[in-house]
């Protein structure tokens, strides 16, 4: 659950309302924030410095929200397959029902503000952090190093995060886009596997596939 609570849990969430396909984050002007959120316009300098402030809670607030669900979902899994398709379901449902999120996490990303860009950049090697450490500690590809593990999450993400706009806007392609998904992050760990393996234990394992 989130914490924040009040004027600042209001404000936060008129932004997420007034964001649309055409409309930035920082684009939002404060006494149409105000007027959204039923709070006088000086409501907003009691709780956030400037705009840039504003916007890193904002990030934060969407971003502990999929974490959660994330987290709990892996915890539940009990292999790789399994975990990457519970995750990828979650988080495109959770981008479907929020949209604006999406819109926020791929237009700040690449937005005017060094300060969004810099907190998304740190959210999404958070999340990939969070997400590759899972999957150590449960062995689920434990023969792939650790390292290789944390550079395929940090890909998954940034994945998922681009493909997540597909999906909003396609409802017809969104089981393919989903399938697409799961396969994408399945062969990576697959290949990975393969990497590691002596010359003789990759004849031997194709040979058995034949």
């Amino acid at each position: 659950m989130n914490a924040l609570t009040g004027g600042k849990l209001k404000l936060i969430q008129a932004a997420l309302r007034l964001i649309t396909e055409t409309r930035s984050l920082t684009s939002l002007g404060l006494r149409e924030l105000a007027r959204e959120a039923g709070l006088n316009p000086n409501t907003f300098y009691r709780h956030f410095k400037n705009l840039d402030e504003f916007g890193l809670q904002v990030l934060g607030y969407i971003a502990e929200d999929m974490k959660a669900g994330v987290r709990e979902l892996r915890q539940m899994a009990d292999s790789s397959e399994q975990a990457s398709h519970d995750t990828v379901a979650f988080v495109y449902r959770y981008f479907l029902a929020n949209p604006a999120a999406t819109t926020v996490a791929v237009r700040e990303l690449h937005g005017p503000s060094p300060a969004l860009r810099r907190a998304l950049e740190s959210q999404l090697e958070a999340s990939a952090r969070e997400m590759a450490e899972d999957i150590i500690e449960r062995h689920l590809v434990s023969a792939v190093p650790p390292e290789t593990i944390h550079e395929i999450s940090r890909m998954t993400i940034r994945y998922i995060l681009f493909r997540a706009m597909d999906y909003i806007e396609k409802p017809a392609h969104r089981e393919t886009i989903q399938t697409e998904t799961e396969h994408f992050i399945n062969r990576q760990f697959r290949g990975a596997m393969l990497d590691h393996l002596s010359q003789s234990d990759v004849e031997e394992l194709a040979l058995t596939h034949t």
